[in-house]
């Protein structure tokens, strides 16, 4: 049995400004855009290089979504960005405006630094030190 994880949702107040965040700042990829009909729409993106999971931004509706953008972890972070190159991603995000709440530190399982999206997801960027365990 083969099975992977392919997308998952971030609830953003707006599709577009979600789509400019990621796609210009962070550079992903929009994968799919498709209008569903009555202001919805199927919006997936993923990182560079991505060979599996992405994103899929969903437009937040109704008072209980509007208040889940950027907590919707509860204040965890929620979401891992990993790099082959901590140092050089780091150094693009600060350059792009992207709000770091830490320096860069050393943990035994790679360097990682919590940073916050324009929407208040926090995020953690990081590049292990050893591959990851699939097992």
């Amino acid at each position: 049995m083969r099975q992977s994880l392919h997308a998952v949702t971030l609830v953003v107040p707006d599709y577009d400004a979600a789509i400019a965040f990621y796609t210009k700042v962070l550079c992903f990829t929009l994968t799919q855009d498709i209008d569903l009909g009555d202001g919805k729409r199927w919006v997936r993106i993923t990182p560079p290089g991505s060979d599996g999971a992405s994103l899929l931004l969903a437009k937040a509706v109704g008072a209980e979504q509007i208040a889940s953008v950027g907590n919707q972890t509860g204040g965890r972070v929620g979401f891992f960005l990993e790099t082959d190159d901590f140092y050089r991603d780091h150094a693009a995000m600060l350059e792009a405006g992207v709000g770091f709440e830490e320096r860069p530190r050393h943990e035994p399982y790679g360097i990682v630094a919590v940073w916050r999206d324009p929407f208040g997801n926090r995020w953690d960027l990081i590049e292990f030190s050893a591959p990851v365990s699939t097992k």
